[in-house]
């Protein structure tokens, strides 16, 4: 009897010196199926050489076949297919849209391209793009710091159809005006990477250093200290979580130094006003901030200012932000500073899960106790069905798994088996598109929100490369 296809592939791979004795190699059987899913060489947006090295050398280290096509197809996905370099003003300029959305996100622009920063040293059109990255950021902080999406023209309105009516104070180049804390680190945390890598100090001029300076004015109102400060955000919307309450100011925050958060960094409005994970997060920026500056401009009274706000920020998170039960304590996700602390995690990043993985906090016996919680019914967005299992969030609901949470899991363990199994899930619920999504039906992964996502995607790649350099014994079986 002539075995199936399915059966021969499976076999060879039990064989591969019968194959290969054959003239037929496992990896020509399976090439068919696993066709790169990139766009021609001359459709990309940007080719990076120090990227493709890598992407070859990285691939060759991948057993699982599917696994390796993944890989290839989601490392590369910014560079390919979102990123617009050119001149602004008279200055480098890089524009990187989200996907599927035709705008940048601080949040996302900054994760997207922060895999590729081992590799600028290696290649000057990619340090440009950096250069270029760093000052649109800040040029779009300085329009608006309590934006978290910005219009590729930065004098152009909003054309995002959801924004059309929002109740807050649009201005020219905002897509999006949903305050997260998160929008005001990641780009300081792209700067300061930027500049560890590579000694340059040619993006950060008088506008990024102008642009640095409103996010501190800015975490500093958003402590509400002499009243409610001047942000508020509602939209009419069916979706309660795309607005804020109490004519947009948000829910009752008592002023003990921690920042307020009106929308997480899902971009659903927050349930009680200080997020953990984004005022940790604030901490680290602040103190990145200080040693920026100092280096750059001797600014000493500046630095100051940085790290004794750090300082308030991370005595008021460690006290009120903390959930304590006996002997047993673990970080509370919200809290509004009178005694309410709302447990549960978010997919997105920063969440409880990520801590370590932003530099937010230690892979301690706190953060070890938050870990398992929020991967278990203790947090009531964790999803396990027949597909996989995960963190989800109220953005796309009940049941949906965002991959991203997969990877942060994989991110914070060193554990061989736990890494495969988060390899294992990713991809085996990709549906068949050879790319990650937002988020999946725990019971059917080809049902699925965005097809074209580039943070997981290129997120995915960072993982693999991740675990090629720390585990690479966990690439080699699937």
């Amino acid at each position: 009897m002539n075995p199936s296809r399915r059966n021969l592939i499976k076999w060879l791979s039990l064989a591969p010196g019968l194959a290969v004795a054959g003239g037929l190699s496992t990896a020509a059987l399976a090439a068919p199926r696993f066709e790169s899913k990139r766009p021609p060489v001359g459709k990309r947006k940007f080719t990076s050489p120090a990227v493709e090295k890598l992407l070859a050398s990285t691939k060759k280290k991948i057993a699982d076949p599917e696994l390796a096509w993944l890989f290839e197809n989601c490392f590369p996905n910014t560079l390919d297919t979102t990123v617009e370099v050119g001149r602004l003003d008279g200055f480098e300029d890089t524009f990187v849209v989200t996907g599927d959305i035709d705008a940048m996100w601080l949040r996302d622009s900054s994760a997207q391209v922060w895999p590729y920063l081992p590799l600028v040293a290696k290649d000057e059109a990619l340090r440009k793009l950096f250069r270029g990255l760093i000052r649109r950021q800040a040029r779009c902080i300085s329009i608006d710091p309590y934006a978290n999406a910005f219009m590729p023209d930065p004098k152009a309105k909003s054309n995002m159809d959801w924004s059309q009516q929002d109740q807050t104070d649009m201005k020219p180049g905002v897509a999006e005006r949903k305050w997260e804390i998160d929008s005001l680190c990641y780009p300081v945390r792209l700067a300061h990477g930027y500049w560890q890598a590579t000694g340059d100090r040619e993006p950060f001029d008088d506008s990024w250093r102008a642009a640095t300076q409103l996010i501190v004015k800015t975490f500093k109102e958003q402590q509400r200290k002499d009243g409610l400060g001047p942000y508020h955000f509602q939209r009419p919307a069916l979706n309660p979580t795309d607005s804020q309450m109490l004519h947009g100011f948000g829910a009752p925050a008592k002023p003990i130094g921690m920042i307020v958060q009106e929308f997480r960094p899902s971009d659903d409005a927050t349930t009680l006003p200080f997020n953990i994970p984004g005022n940790l997060f604030a901490v680290v920026t602040l103190r990145r901030l200080a040693q920026m500056h100092g280096t750059f401009y001797g600014d000493q009274g500046f630095v100051a200012e940085c790290n004794a706000l750090a300082d308030e920020v991370a005595a008021a998170t460690e006290q009120y932000g903390v959930i304590r039960n006996g002997q047993d304590e673990y970080w509370a996700y919200e809290v509004d500073g009178y005694g309410n602390q709302l447990f549960m995690d978010d997919a997105n990043v920063p969440s409880l899960l990520a801590l370590p993985y932003l530099e937010t906090t230690a892979y301690d016996k706190r953060y070890a106790r938050t870990r398992e919680l929020v991967w278990s019914n203790k947090n009531p967005y964790f999803f396990k069905g027949t597909a996989g299992e995960g963190i989800g969030g109220p953005h796309e609901g009940l049941r949906y798994i965002w991959p991203m949470s997969i990877m942060m899991k994989a991110f914070t363990t060193t554990d061989v088996a736990e890494q495969r199994q988060c390899l294992h899930m990713l991809k085996t619920t990709h549906g068949g598109t050879g790319f990650m999504h937002e988020a999946f039906d725990q019971d059917d992964p080809k049902n699925f929100t965005r097809s074209w996502f580039a943070w997981a995607n290129t997120l995915f790649g960072e993982l693999v490369i991740h675990l090629a350099e720390k585990n690479p014994d966990s690439l080699r079986r699937v």
